[in-house]
């Protein structure tokens, strides 16, 4: 009978694993899958109800998927929920699933189901017991926190590394349910900071961080055994281990600035005439041994295979290291340009920001920067800045490369690549003097371009480049305004008429401002805005220059004489002029022109005319207050400190130079400081020397703890790995005889050897054995002859005494 219903089990599971073939090949097969219909309420409860395993998964699964659609699952609860007792570990995890998603919306059902994951905890499997940890402390009810803790501790003393990580991530969701359990959970974190498993210690390190980074304490002893770990680490662990180590470090590591004095000689031979010794102060910083420690840890994740590891590096670096350690850094961020769009144009943000501080150790790498076709705006736009950034510090045939690709890239027909490589063409000219020249002419020639905005753009970029040196740029201005004929773009015209504006006091071979503006008074109403603002300002200019000249030319007295060139007369109309010959009545008028047949106080005259009757009022209003200004003849002071006051010399700054300072891998680093996002947790300030805590406090793991890498029980258990682990160590000790520390491989005849030795050591101690034993049968054997004698002497007194009696008698 029991071959027949072994034989029938077998039948029985065959049959199962051919259906499931057939349904895995089946959807294979099909090209065109169609979405799996639900099943009937009462169907799919009929296959949770039943007893066999593959009816129960099957339900499971569609319940899974319906609940993933958001359809609504609760109905199906209760049975659910029952089969969290089966042994079945693929049932267990959908289960698990579906108790983490409606717990908190069923409570009480959920607590039904906490004993029996609870027995789990104690299950031969040690992912069946990760998973059940897992699920009790996912449940979101306050009430079982002091059940999770208790499974929390039963986790950190498991055998299984995968358990004890899993307790480790189950911390801060047991102290979320109940902020009360801190205590004891702080003396699991401390059990667990110190296991000897890097991912243990990783996942440990992430529960700290998260519910109490304040606690220094508790890192002190296991500083060094997690700065050995660090490369064995998962990327999480280590992100969340750097940062942690970045915290300590300025908590409790302090560096030391010291003064040194180098002595220098200039002759290279010792008795060389023109050898002058001398010596220089410099600045070395001194690092703490455990910061060096943790930075040469540190070095051998820049080759991780993981960007944010990466750059999390190249950030302690930044904050904690030196110079050599952020150069040793800047290879592997470029190495990052390799990778995926999206991770390029992070990587790029963390590169312009070092190279802000550490420009010229990117020259090296100045092909990597090369823009290719598909690359997009954004990754082209850094890559020209971090050129502009390295291009004083290049040599010139990296300057010719770095000039000839953004001159090809003003030819782009992306509209803003085109422009952006005209400002990064007038960032180099500004950075190096030797290059301005070049970059000009570079940039007069996309003046005449038909493309408005990068003629507009182009125009800035020069009139930034001329301000710096304006009695050298006298014929360039004389050549841009011959460009006014045939420059369309409104921006452009401004840019040129304002030049213009600014070199009209020049002597009067070169002064071409009244020409120009007697030209551009003829089409004043078909102009934009912008450019009518520059005519007027420019009229304004060349007026007052006319004014100064003539004062300078007449004498005082009569400078003091002069009207201007219009009236008052009425003040209804303060646009109106005066029409009366300069020869009538009118002379004596001290406010009146001695000439108002010159062309320029005619053309004034002509373009306040033409304001007077614009529809802007931008314009009119800034009409009336150069009138204003220029209305008394004898006072031009102030129009000549506001209107020919020489202006600043304009510097563009790198677009990031407000990004300076963010940290590395920062979202505010990435999206900028003005999209109100933070800039992340601060760093703390440096530790003041001497008030850093005791050193000691570092080097004691070793003497305490000697499990578990400085692990000791809960409650003063000791783990049963612990125990695993020193039986082990025990075998091997007793193995470490020859070779002074070396392992001894033993032979057959060594072996033998030690058997006679053995039997030999045995006969002798049986013979010791019988030995000793005869010795204590004689020994026995005197001392009864020993108080016989005794007696016997105590008797003899009383005799002798007697005879001495009757003799006396």
């Amino acid at each position: 009978m029991e071959s027949i219903s072994r034989i029938s089990s077998m039948l029985e599971t065959a049959r199962d694993l051919t259906l499931e073939a057939a349904q895995s090949a089946g959807a294979a097969r099909s090209l065109n899958p169609r979405p799996s219909k639900d099943l009937p309420f009462a169907q799919v409860k009929k296959l949770l109800d039943s007893r066999n395993d593959r009816d129960i998964l099957e339900g499971l699964r569609k319940v899974i998927s319906m609940m993933y659609r958001s359809k609504p699952c609760l109905p199906y609860f209760s049975s659910v929920v029952k089969n969290v007792a089966s042994p079945n570990v693929e049932i267990k995890k959908l289960v698990y699933i579906f108790l983490l998603h409606y717990a908190e919306a069923e409570p009480d059902l959920a607590l039904l189901s906490i004993n029996t994951i609870q027995k789990s905890l104690t299950d031969q499997n040690p992912q069946v017991r990760a998973m059940a940890l897992r699920v009790m402390s996912g449940i979101k009810v306050p009430v079982i926190s002091q059940i999770v803790s208790l499974a929390i501790k039963r986790g950190c003393g498991d055998m299984s590394p995968y358990v004890r990580k899993a307790a480790a991530l189950a911390i801060p969701k047991c102290y979320k349910l109940d902020p009360n359990t801190l205590p004891q959970l702080l003396d699991y974190l401390s059990i667990l900071l110190g296991d000897k498993q890097y991912y243990v210690a990783g996942s440990a390190v992430t529960a700290y961080l998260e519910i109490c980074p304040e606690r220094v304490d508790l890192i002190h002893k296991h500083y060094r055994s997690l700065v050995q770990k660090l490369v064995d680490m998962d990327e999480w662990g280590q992100l969340a281990t750097l940062r942690l180590m970045s915290i300590y470090a300025r908590k409790c590591l302090p560096t030391i600035t010291k003064t040194i004095r180098k002595s220098r000689t200039t002759g290279f031979y010792d008795d060389e005439a023109s050898g002058e010794e001398g010596s220089t102060l410099e600045e070395v910083q001194i690092l703490d041994p455990d910061l060096e420690l943790f930075l040469k840890a540190c070095k051998s994740l820049l080759h991780s295979r993981n960007s944010a590891v990466i750059v999390s590096v190249a950030r302690c670096f930044m904050d904690l290291g030196t110079l050599e350690h952020i150069d040793s850094a800047i290879g592997p961020l470029v190495a990052l340009l390799r990778s995926p769009q999206d991770i390029q144009q992070v990587a790029l943000y963390n590169i312009v920001d070092v190279c802000l501080a550490r420009p010229e150790r990117f020259v090296r790498y100045a092909d990597h920067f090369l823009v290719h076709a598909s690359d997009p705006f954004s990754v082209a736009r850094l890559k020209f800045e971090v050129w502009t950034l390295i291009y004083p510090h290049c040599e010139n045939h990296i300057r010719d490369m770095i000039l000839y690709e953004l001159e090809h890239f003003t030819r782009a027909l992306n509209p803003d690549i085109v422009q952006e490589s005209v400002r990064a063409i007038g960032r180099c000219a500004q950075s190096d003097d030797h290059a301005s020249a070049r970059c000009l002419r570079l940039l007069l020639k996309q003046v005449s371009s038909l493309d408005g905005n990068l003629s507009a753009e182009a125009l800035t970029v020069i009139r930034h480049l001329i301000q710096q040196d304006p009695q050298s740029h006298i014929k360039t201005v004389i050549r841009l305004a011959k460009n006014l004929d045939t420059t369309p773009n409104p921006e452009a015209r401004a840019t040129i008429i304002w030049l213009v504006g600014e070199f009209a006091g020049t002597d009067d071979e070169s002064n071409i401002a009244p020409d120009v503006l007697r030209i551009l008074a003829k089409g004043f109403a078909g102009e934009s805005e912008p450019a009518k603002l520059q005519i007027v300002l420019l009229a304004a200019k060349v007026y007052l220059h006319y004014l100064n000249r003539v004062r300078e030319q007449q004498p005082q007295a009569s400078a003091q004489e002069w009207p201007p060139a219009t009236t008052h007369d009425d003040s209804d109309n303060p646009f109106a002029t005066s029409s009366s010959p300069p020869n009538s009545s009118s002379r004596t008028n001290p406010k009146e022109p001695p000439n108002l047949d010159h062309p320029i106080p005619k053309l004034w005259n002509y373009i306040l005319l033409l304001a007077r009757y614009d529809t802007s009022y931008d314009l009119r209003d800034r009409t009336r207050t150069y009138r204003a200004l220029l209305s008394n003849a004898s006072s031009t002071q102030l129009a000549s400190l506001l209107l020919l006051a020489p202006k600043p010399v304009p510097h563009a700054p790198s677009p990031s130079e407000n990004r300076k300072g963010l940290p590395l891998g920062s979202t505010s680093l990435v999206l900028g400081s003005k999209v109100g996002i933070g800039h992340g947790q601060e760093l703390p300030e440096w530790v003041e020397e001497g008030q850093e805590p005791d050193p000691k406090l570092r080097d004691e793991v070793g003497a305490q703890n000697d499990h578990l890498g400085g692990v000791s029980g809960v409650g003063g258990d000791r783990p049963a790995g612990e125990a695993l682990d020193a039986a082990v160590r025990g075998e091997r000790a007793k193995e470490m005889e020859k070779g002074k520390g070396r392992m001894v491989e033993k032979s057959l005849e060594d072996w033998l050897g030690e058997e006679e030795d053995e039997e030999e050591s045995d006969g002798e101690e049986n013979t010791e054995e019988e030995e000793s034993e005869y010795e204590e049968i004689t020994d026995s054997e005197e001392e009864e002859d020993e108080d016989e004698r005794a007696e016997t002497k105590a008797l003899v007194p009383d005799e002798e005494s007697s005879s001495l009696s009757s003799s006396k008698a």
